[in-house]
């Protein structure tokens, strides 16, 4: 087989090509969900095709890991418009940064994770210099019995109108223990009373088993993660890359 016989230009038969191969099912004539449908070029056999298609992967083997790297990049897209509303929704007060933002920063954490603790000031310093940000926290308790209590607290201060005083506080403190959570309720300046009730309300626990089922809809691993727009970001990434995620979520809005 000539594959010059098929190549109109390089890079349009390359394009042609993958996607033929890689979306088509295996009857050859149609594509796989959420995928433009692609048909054989006329007078182009399956099997003609699929030669071709060897040998330039056979010479550019280095195609495949961009390949797979497009593939997971979609599920992620998938994953995450499955469950955007519920995700970028927080439970009462549980987010800081602007009411009415243009980029929602979704973060799972744990106040016992060190790496969600390095993050903060990442987060703490996009929302003072991006005024249409806006973060909702979700609390993802995993590492000890302490960080469900100290979740439990947290959400409460969301109940009180005092969550992001109480986030830093409780990070602040050091890890979760109930000296370290009784200090930061008190830094915070929540209401003893109030707090009782909270953490012992059905409400409070069915956010903490929403967080994680949400967390493991979207695969996650570990925390914190971090989506932002149409992608997952997960550890301490910084604040450059959390910035370049906002930027690219308010570029694909534009449709730049």
């Amino acid at each position: 087989m000539n594959a010059s016989r098929w190549i109109v230009s390089g890079a349009v038969a390359l394009a042609a090509a993958i996607a033929v191969f890689v979306f088509l099912r295996a009857d050859g004539t149609e594509a796989a969900d959420g995928q433009t449908p692609v048909s054989l070029p006329a007078g182009l056999e399956r099997s003609e095709l699929e030669t071709v298609i060897r040998e330039y992967i056979l010479a550019n083997p280095e195609i495949i890991p961009e390949a797979m790297e497009r593939l997971q990049e979609r599920r992620m897209v998938q994953m995450i418009s499955a469950v955007r509303d519920e995700l970028e929704t927080p439970f009462e007060g549980a987010w800081a940064g602007a009411a009415d933002a243009d980029v929602t920063i979704v973060e799972f954490f744990d106040y016992a994770c060190g790496f969600c603790r390095t993050s903060l000031p990442d987060i703490e310093r996009l929302i003072a210099e991006d005024d249409n940000v806006r973060v909702v926290f979700r609390e993802l308790p995993i590492l000890s019995q302490e960080s469900v209590d100290a979740a439990r607290v947290s959400l409460s201060a969301a109940r009180q109108r005092d969550y992001f005083n109480f986030h830093k506080a409780m990070f602040d403190a050091g890890r979760p223990g109930s000296a370290t959570i009784a200090e930061a309720q008190r830094s915070a300046g929540l209401d003893p009373a109030q707090v009782r009730r909270d953490v012992a309300d059905a409400a409070i626990e069915t956010e903490i088993r929403n967080n994680r089922e949400l967390a493991g809809r979207l695969e996650l691993t570990g925390t914190p993660a971090f989506v932002v727009g149409d992608r997952i970001l997960s550890g301490a990434v910084g604040y450059d890359r959390l910035r370049q995620a906002v930027a690219e979520a308010r570029a694909a809005q534009s449709g730049d």
